[in-house]
C-alpha cells in the first residue's frame, strides 16, 4: 500500500492505495464517488471520464498512485441539485440524458470542451464527446445540449 493524497472537487482525500488500483476504483469503492461509472474497463467507451486538471482523462485506465499532485474534478464536484450546472440543465432540457450512463462523463468532457473554447462550433462538440460513447440518444440531444450550454454562457 502506498500513501497518496488527491485533490478531488476542491478537498483533500489522504489515503493508502495499493499501486494497481486504478482510479475508478478507488474514486468508486474507496470515496463513494459513483457518479463516474464502471463501463468497458478497457478505456473505449468512456463512462469512467474525469478531468484532471481540466483535461478528460479515463480514470480506468489511470493508476490511483499518479494523480496526486493533480486536480480532479469528478460530476460530483459539479452541480448540485439546488444549483445545477448550465450543462447539467440544458442536458436536462433537451432529453441529452437518456439512461443517463453516459451522461457524467458526457458533462464532464462537455465542461473540458467549454472550459478551453467556450464558442465551439457543432463539429468541435462531436469531435470532442467522440470518445464517449452513448447507446440512447443517437448524440443529437447531446450536441444540442452542449451548444446551447455555450450559447447561453455568453
Amino acid at each position: 500500500m502506498e500513501p497518496v493524497t488527491l485533490h478531488i472537487n476542491g478537498a483533500r482525500h489522504r489515503l493508502f492505495v495499493a499501486p494497481h488500483r486504478t482510479l475508478l476504483e478507488t474514486l468508486r469503492e474507496d470515496l463513494g464517488l459513483t457518479g463516474t461509472k464502471h463501463g468497458c474497463e478497457l478505456g473505449e467507451c468512456g463512462a469512467c471520464t474525469v478531468l484532471i486538471d481540466g483535461t478528460p482523462v479515463l480514470s480506468c485506465l489511470t493508476l490511483t498512485v499518479e494523480v496526486g499532485d493533480a486536480e480532479i474534478e469528478t460530476i460530483e464536484g459539479i452541480g448540485s441539485i439546488a444549483r445545477p450546472h448550465p450543462l447539467q440543465q440544458a442536458f436536462a432540457r433537451f432529453g441529452a440524458a437518456q439512461c443517463g450512463y453516459c451522461t457524467p462523463a458526457m458533462i464532464l468532457t462537455a465542461k473540458a470542451l467549454l472550459d478551453r473554447d467556450p464558442h465551439p462550433d457543432r463539429e468541435t462538440i462531436a469531435e470532442a464527446i467522440a470518445g464517449n460513447m452513448c447507446r440512447c440518444t443517437g448524440y443529437l440531444p447531446i450536441v444540442r445540449a452542449i451548444a446551447a450550454a455555450a450559447e447561453e454562457s455568453g
